[in-house]
């Protein structure tokens, strides 16, 4: 239990630098008030977690360690629900009504498509 505690840990750390880093080169690219930088990440941990997942289900790529650093830790650390929520608050809260249902409803739905990508992607590879 504390060893898996510290893999999720060191998983959530890099996966939060990287979060850090991807955010701000994005940011500094954005010409309107669409919240891109959450946006993508999220997608890519989709994506990500998707591709991992469906190499955890043949069982034979992912150790149950390897599984818990890069999905609980590395995937959770990187994808942040929080900032989606406030960016969504904020975009409502100036009411920009129209980039605010784009984002809520083109996150689940690119979001989703990118998990089962990533779990097509990996059964190509299993």
């Amino acid at each position: 239990m504390l060893k898996d505690f510290f893999i999720v840990g060191l998983g959530s750390f890099f996966g939060g630098g990287l979060r850090f880093l991807v955010s701000k080169l994005i940011q500094t690219s954005a010409v309107f008030p669409f919240p891109f930088a959450t946006f993508l990440v999220n997608i890519l941990g989709c994506f990500f977690i998707g591709f991992l997942s469906g190499f955890s289900y043949s069982g034979r790529y992912l150790t149950p360690t390897i599984k818990v650093l890069l999905t609980t830790g590395f995937c959770g650390g990187f994808t942040t629900f929080s900032t989606f929520m406030n960016e969504s608050a904020s975009l409502m809260k100036e009411e920009n009504y129209y980039l605010l249902i784009l984002y809520l409803f083109g996150s689940m739905l690119v979001g989703m498509l990118a998990v089962l990508a990533g779990h097509f992607l990996s059964k190509t590879f299993a």
